[in-house]
C-alpha cells in the first residue's frame, strides 16, 4: 500500500493554483488518495455504536485525533469507575450513624 499513511503523517497541502509545480500537483494527488483511503479504512473498522460520537470531517488526521480523544476520555471514565467500585466493595460499615440518618 503506497503512501497510505501520507495523510496521517503530513498536513493537508495547500490548494493547487495555476502556478503550482508538477511536484506540488503530484504530492497533492498522492495526499488526496491517501486521505480518502485512510478515512475509508478507519470508518469501516470503527464500531457502529461510536461512529456517531466521532467528528464528521473529510481529513483523516482530524478523524484520527477525534477517535483518540474519545478513547482517552472513555479510558479515564473506566479508570475512575474502577477506583470507585474498588472503594465501594472494600469499605466496611462501622455501625456509626451519619448526619443523614437523623
Amino acid at each position: 500500500v503506497l503512501d497510505l499513511d501520507l495523510a496521517l503523517s503530513t498536513d493537508k497541502p495547500a490548494a493547487l493554483t495555476d502556478t503550482s509545480s508538477t511536484e506540488q500537483m503530484s504530492f497533492h494527488k498522492a495526499w488526496e488518495m491517501s486521505n480518502r483511503l485512510s478515512l475509508m479504512f478507519m470508518r469501516m473498522t470503527i464500531a457502529n455504536n461510536i461512529k456517531s460520537t466521532i467528528l464528521v470531517t473529510d481529513n483523516a488526521k482530524e478523524f484520527m485525533k477525534s477517535v483518540e480523544n474519545i478513547f482517552q476520555s472513555e479510558s479515564t471514565d473506566k479508570s475512575r469507575a474502577g477506583t470507585l467500585m474498588g472503594t465501594l466493595t472494600t469499605i466496611k460499615y462501622d455501625g456509626s450513624r451519619t448526619m443523614h440518618e437523623h
